[in-house]
This record gives structure tokens, sequence and C-alpha cells, in this order.
């Protein structure tokens, strides 16, 4: 660390806290700007129906699918589900203007190809022979040709087919080259390209000078043809959020009140560091906002668990460093080389936890749907920006503060080597026990809730479906009125304790979405509702719903959970050149994960969107406090190459397990805060968090490393054989 004078390091502390009181306040100002969720702020909600009358469920299941990643092209957040036997719901939230989508959505249609009748001109007269249709499509996309020698850029369309489908275009265009092939959306042909050659790759590309607008409308009009059924407009409403202002302003609160206690604790541990961190961190909430407009992120509840996780992870890194400055300090080094050597030492952890993290983000966006995708933005935007603020900014502000007096190692604390390390290896067989008896009383209640009610977790709404229930009231009501007056009533009549409700801009019409009701629950709901607020029971309406989170974006979601399983073994691998290193972190991810999925079990919590986000952020949380440990047996391994491997892992554990509790604690404050201002959604949400994070905590520290040890003493018992009977045969 180069030695600053008292105006330098003055002049970069100013710069430093000038620069993140300016991002506070544009991220402060920006925050009107944030684009929110279905559930945070509402949107556009529009129902189409089908036009055959008995539609079969996989055609609804393929449709439903194919207009979710329509839609996501509005809005990552998109919801679509089915409601009755043959419509479709669409919610796509942080719009207002219905009229607007429909226009831009357009009206799905059938999509065909048709070889074109034309005279001799080659003007084309007609068509028929229809060669392809929209099922055969799997995507199609607008493409850039540059302009060469001062010509302008031009667009085009690029069509990919389907298994079928290719085989089927590779034969229509070998017998019409040269010739136009039509397509055709609702009767009408929307494009005429000429065959120039006959293609057989399964892709093929449009092009006629198009601008971007031109490319991209046809594009959209192939990719609405490509549904498995012609729909219809029904209705398009503008709704109101489903959690309501309050939702917000208790989160926002109890992050403020989070945050505070966070900074607080960290200067309480860490003195002049925990300052700087604080600094730091209120940067990384500043640039947060801000990024959050700029790169036009839909924010929902899943993603305000991505943002409380990158928190958490933004804490993780500065703890890793300062844990390590206090060691230096604790060698006898001076406060200059021990804070240079601390951000050197931790870089490694630091980067390790975070590329596997990021992995996990990655993976997750480019597979999952829906509000994975929501979740995995956040994640990967806070990441990289924890990472920035923890290796840099952080850095910057102790150089500074070094150089303006602050030079005592009191002023950062001081920690000791260890003496005599935890024997947390010799009671390894313990820790395995209470874990194999949780994830076993977990399937033993999965088992028996299977038995009792056919499912074995309490699916909510978005899971399994339910009814909506369309209520015109006399009034306006407010969203506050909906939340302390309406649903008390619709819960006591159907029995549903979380029944989600919204409000239809413009008029006194109320969504209540809830479990399925049967008629005479039905019936119950509409007398009570009349009872209680004097409505006309002839006004209310109800239909069977299917769960906003289909069975594809399950499927996504598991998919894409056990994509980033693997990718994270295969980086582990590679960065630590040990498979036993990757293969008892991953044992120790699904370790957590089953832990959370018990508690869900046991005490019957409601698994709706909220469990996905509660999984994905398990998932990318826990595995950042097993790369430290294993990066400081890694470290341990080469500086005691003779000392045995069971002293080697309790003595790397017992060193970073202030780093561990420390890490656990900031992340634990933040989700606890929220679970205690937030209101009953928020905490269905933060209280599974919770028991993650104790659990990540719990695994890293008492199962990781343990395992480890056992997989090596196993494969040198393996191995020692083998050595003996090599032995023998030399002698």
């Amino acid at each position: 660390m180069k030695e600053e004078t008292k105006g330098k390091s003055l002049l970069k502390l100013l710069l430093i806290i000038a620069a993140t009181a300016a991002f506070c306040v544009m991220g402060a100002m920006n925050m009107a700007d944030i684009k929110l969720g279905l559930d945070l702020d509402g949107g556009v909600s529009i129902t189409y129906q089908a036009v055959e009358e008995n539609p079969s469920q996989q055609d609804m299941d393929d449709t439903i699918y194919k207009l979710q990643k329509r839609a996501e092209g509005y809005s990552s957040e998109a919801e679509v589900y089915q409601e009755g036997s043959n419509r479709i719901n669409i919610d796509i939230p942080g719009v207002s203007d219905a009229n607007e989508i429909l226009e831009e959505l357009g009206k799905p249609g059938s999509l065909q190809f048709c070889e074109a009748g034309y005279d001799e001109e080659g003007n084309i007269t007609g068509f028929d022979n229809v060669v392809l249709d929209g099922t055969q499509v799997k995507q199609a996309q607008v493409g850039l040709i540059e302009g060469t020698n001062g010509a302008a850029d031009e667009y085009e369309v690029g069509i990919t087919f389907t298994d079928e489908g290719a085989q089927t275009f590779a034969e229509v265009t070998e017998r019409n080259v040269g010739k136009p092939l039509a397509i055709v959306y609702d009767n009408e042909i929307v494009s005429a390209p000429m065959v120039n050659e006959a293609i057989t790759g399964g892709q093929c590309s449009i092009t006629g000078g198009f601008t971007y607008e031109e490319a991209n409308n046809l594009a959209s009009t192939i990719r609405l043809g490509a549904l498995k059924l012609e729909l219809q407009e029904v209705r398009s409403n503008v709704v109101g959020a489903k959690l309501g202002q309050q939702a917000i302003d208790t989160s926002l609160q109890a992050g403020v009140i989070g945050f505070v206690l966070v900074v607080l604790l960290m200067i309480a541990v860490y003195r002049v560091a925990g300052v700087a961190a604080s600094v730091a961190l209120s940067m990384y909430v500043g640039l947060m906002l801000i990024l959050l407009v700029a790169f036009e992120v839909t924010l929902t509840l899943p993603g305000v668990a991505g943002i409380v996780l990158s928190i958490g992870m933004a804490v993780d890194a500065n703890v890793i460093i300062f844990t390590r400055i206090k060691e230096e300090l604790g060698t006898g080094r001076s406060v200059r080389e021990a804070i240079e050597s601390g951000f050197h030492k931790a870089l490694s952890a630091i980067v390790d936890g975070n590329v596997t993290t990021l992995i996990a983000a990655a993976v997750l966006y480019f597979l999952g749907s829906g509000t994975v995708k929501g979740f995995a933005q956040t994640l990967a935007l806070g990441i990289v920006l924890s990472m920035f603020t923890a290796l840099f900014i952080t850095r910057w502000l102790m150089q500074a503060l070094y150089g303006l007096g602050c030079q005592s190692p009191a002023m950062y604390g001081i920690k000791k080597p260890v003496e005599k390390a935890l024997d947390f290896v010799g009671k390894r067989k313990i820790c395995y026990a209470i874990s194999l008896l949780i994830i076993v009383c977990g399937l033993a209640f999965m088992g028996v809730n299977k038995v009792n009610t056919g499912d074995m977790f309490n699916y909510g709404l978005d899971f399994k479906g339910g009814t909506s229930t369309n209520v015109t009231f006399n009034e306006d009501m407010s969203l506050d009125q909906i939340s302390t007056e309406v649903v008390p009533v619709v819960t006591e009549a159907t029995g549903d304790q979380a029944p989600q409700t919204q409000k239809v801009a413009g008029t006194n019409e109320v969504i209540i979405k809830t479990l399925s009701l049967d008629a005479d629950q039905r019936e119950e709901l509409n007398q009570a509702l009349a009872d209680n607020f004097d409505v006309d029971k002839e006004k209310i309406t109800a239909e069977n719903i299917s769960g906003a989170v289909s069975g594809e974006m399950k499927r996504d979601a598991v998919v894409a959970t056990a994509a980033a399983a693997v990718l994270i073994l295969l980086y582990i691998w590679f960065r630590f050149k040990d498979i036993r290193f990757a293969s008892s972190a991953v044992l120790a991810l699904c370790h957590d994960v089953m832990v959370v999925v018990t508690c869900y079990a046991v005490f019957k919590w409601a698994v709706g969107s909220t469990f996905i986000a509660c999984v994905l952020t398990i998932v990318g949380y826990s595995i950042n406090a097993t790369i430290v440990i294993f990066d400081r047996i890694r470290e341990n391994l080469k500086l005691y190459p003779g000392e045995e491997r069971k002293a080697i892992v309790n003595r790397s554990i017992t060193e970073t397990l202030s780093r561990s509790v420390n890490t656990s604690l900031t992340t634990f404050i933040m989700v606890l805060c929220l679970y205690v201002v937030g209101v009953s959604s928020i905490r269905e949400f933060a209280l599974p968090l919770m028991v993650g994070i104790v659990a990540g905590a719990y695994s890293s520290v008492c199962v990781t490393g343990p395992l480890w040890y056992d997989m090596n003493r196993l494969s040198r018992k393996k191995e020692a054989p083998e050595e003996t009977r090599k032995g023998k045969k030399k002698k």
C-alpha cells in the first residue's frame, strides 16, 4: 500500500463520501421510476379464450407456455395461467395502458406457410397447399445486417424450426427454389419471401431491406402464430397490486432498520474498517437503485430477495477482508502491511464465492422463467456491485483513513492466531446424525401429508390454482380497506388463510383469488360478501383458474437449479483441483435446501411462488460460506504440509468461524427485520429464508469440512491396498 500525504488522503476520502452521497440522493430520486411487478404495483390483466370449443389440456398447456415466453418480452415477471377450461389469463406488471398492450401484443391467430400461386410477371395471385403451420416454428427473432461501404444497416428475421418442421421445410424449399413462399397469418399474407436455395439446416432468414420496426413486427407475428390454439380477446383490465402499498412501505422500513443495525454491528466489531464498510455499503445501495432503473428491472418480491441476498454478500466480502486484517495484525504486522495483506489473501475467497453465485444467477436467468428471471437479475446485479464496492471502494477508504492517522492496531481489532482449534471433525457424526434426522423427518412428513391430503406440501394458489371471484362493490375500496375488511371476510367464508386480491382500476371491481371452492363454498362466500358489504350477488362471477406457476415454469426452475449445481461443482473442481471439495459443497447445498423443504412439510407453510425464491436464495447464499472455509483449508494445506488432515480442517473452520457467524448474523438481521416489520405475505417469505440462513451457516461450519475430510480418508484407504500390493511385487 502506497504511503499518501494527509492532503491526498483527505481529498480521496471527501471524493468518495461526496460520490456516495450523490449516488444515494440520485438513487432515492430514482426510486419512483423503478418498475414494480404485479405483486407490488399492479399492471394489465388480459384474458383470451380459445376459438376451439373444447381444446385439449395439452394444447392449452403448450399455448400457456408459449404465451409466457411472449409476455416476458414486456416483463420478466409476467404471469400466464389458465382460467376455466378454455381461457388464458395474462398479467403483465409495470404497465397501465391495456389498449396499448393489446395493440402491441396482437391477437394470437393461426400461422401457415403456403405454396403461392403467381402470374407470369411473378405477382402472387393467391395461396394454397399449406405445407407448414405455426406449431412447427420454434423461434423467430430480429437480426442485424451491417451496412458496408457507407450503406445503411438493415434488419432480417431469423426463423428456427422444430425437428419435424426442419425436415418438412427442407423438402418444401427444395421444390420451390426460385419461387415465393407465402407466410399467412389469419388468412392474410404477411410476407412472401423468395426461396433462393434448398434450406436443410432448420434455420432460415427473411431479408428485404427491413427497418428494425418492420422486422420486429414480422418476427412478433410469427411468434404469436406459433401457438397451439387460436385465441380471441375476452376482456382486459388494469389491475392493482396484489400486496399493496403497505407491503412496499414496510419492506422499505425493514430495509432501513436492517441496514442501520448492520452498520452498527460492523462498526462495533471492526471499528475503523467497519466505518469504511458502512460508507461502501451506502454507495452500494445508491448504485443499486440507480441501476434498477437503468436496466429497467421489474422488481417483485423475489427480486427483493435477490437484493437482500446481495446486501448480505456485500457485507460478507467486507467481513472476509476485515477478518484477514485482524489476523495479520495478530501476527505482529503493521497496520499498513495488514491492510495490504488482508485484501490480497481475501481476494481468492471473495472471487470464488461470488463467481459461483454469479454462475447460479446466470443459469437461472437463461433457463428459468417468470419470477425466477427477476430473482436472477437482481442477484447478478447485486453481486457485481458488491464486488466493486468491497474490493475497490472499501480499499480506497481504508487507505484514506490510514493516511489521515488511523494507524493504531487497536482501531482495527486484533485476532490472535488459533492456539487450540475446536474439534469439528471429531463431532462430525453427531452433526451428520442431526442433519439426517431432520431430512428423514421431512420425508416422513411429506409421506404423511400425501396420505392425509393428497399433496406432500400445502400448495398455495400459485402452484395449485383455485377460484377467481369478481366482485363489484358499491364504493371504490382502497387497498387498505380490502386488506383489513374484505380479506378477513373471505378467509372466514372459505377457510383460505392467504387469499389474493386485486383492484380493477377505474371501477369498483375487485378480483379475489382463493383455493378451489365448490358450489357450496362459492355460495357461502357470495352470501358473506352480500351480508357484509351489501353487494349484488347477481353481479358476482367466479371461474376456476390454474396455478400462475405452470408445470413448465416448475420444470424450468428445477432444471435451472440442477444445471446451476452442476456448473458450481465443475467450477469448484476446476479452482480447487479436487473433486472432493466440489462434491462436499454441492452435498451441503442439497442439505440446506432439504432442511428448508422439511420445514415446509412439517409446519405446513404455504408453497407458492415465494417458495421458488427461497430455494434459489439459499442455493445462491450458502455456497459462499463454504467457499471461504475451503479456501482456508487449501491455504493451510500449503502452510502446514506435515499436519494431519483432521487438524487442518479443524484449524481452518476455527480460523474462519467468526467470519461465518458475523456474515450469517448480518444477513439474518436484514431478513429478520423484513419478518418483524413486514406484512403477512412478506413474513411468509422471510420465515423460511431465515431457516435457510441458519441451515447454511450450520452446514458450512459443521458439515462441509468434515465431509471433505471423510472423502479424503476413504480415498486414501482405497489407494493404500493398491500401493501395498505394488510394494510386495517390487520385493
